[in-house]
């Protein structure tokens, strides 16, 4: 069972990003004390497209900070001793996350995992799919589709029960009713394997799967072809 602490809760406000300069909310900051947290996400948080992030299946963003060592030296190898312009990669935030822990990855945690964070309750409903606005956070125009193949995508909660999460609290688990689907598994169906029918089938079958997710599963399945993520992870057509 998944009992770990929370090294930082983080919210943001809308800035203009990269080099288009549009408005996000990706550059997230460590809260001091708690944070208060409803079905739409945390109340000091933001975002600039509200179409695309946030709302009650993309209310709280969780990326393992287990990750950013990998992403440190990406960075470095594409970029050049001293050419990075992106984030700062020594600390959390990078990745537009509102909570960052230690030692719990998309191998770990399973769709329909049920949690306390802090006072509250929330439910794994989706991983990340990334989009062109991480090219812009970071100065790589790799960036996004990186983070897609490598399948550290970090996920989403949707909240069950509102409530108040500060660093050092727990994120406990209480319930597990789907142990056959990581979200290891999860993001290999969908971006790798991803002809597999018979798995998509049964992945849109969950009851707590995000409804955006169960339609591209189900669109997957009646079209019998993979979709173009071209738009999406490039910002092109």
């Amino acid at each position: 069972m998944i009992d770990c602490e929370v090294n930082n809760v983080l919210v943001g406000q809308i800035k203009p990003l990269g080099k288009r300069k549009v408005a996000s909310g990706i550059d997230k900051r460590p809260v001091e004390g708690s944070a208060t947290f409803n079905e739409v996400g945390f109340v000091q948080d933001d975002q600039g497209d509200k179409q695309a992030h946030g709302g009650p299946e993309k209310a709280i963003h969780h990326y393992p900070f287990d990750h950013y060592q990998v992403w440190e030296k990406f960075c470095q190898e594409q970029c050049g001793p001293g050419e990075y312009i992106g984030p700062d990669l020594s600390h959390p935030g990078a990745f537009g996350e509102n909570i960052s822990t230690l030692g719990i990855t998309e191998k770990d945690v399973c769709l329909g995992d049920v949690f306390t964070l802090g006072s509250g309750t929330v439910q794994v409903v989706q991983g990340r799919q990334p989009c062109w606005k991480l090219n812009e956070r970071f100065g790589l125009n790799t960036m996004a589709r990186m983070v897609q193949k490598s399948g550290m995508t970090g996920w989403y909660y949707q909240v069950l029960e509102p409530g108040q999460v500060g660093q050092g609290d727990r994120l406990q688990m209480i319930e597990r009713p789907a142990p056959n689907w990581p979200l290891e598994r999860v993001n290999g169906l969908l971006y790798v394997k991803t002809d597999d029918y018979e798995a998509l089938e049964e992945l849109a079958s969950l009851p707590f799967l995000a409804a955006s997710w169960k339609s591209l599963a189900q669109r997957r399945i009646e079209n019998r072809r993979v979709e173009d993520w071209s738009r999406r992870l490039d910002g092109s057509g």
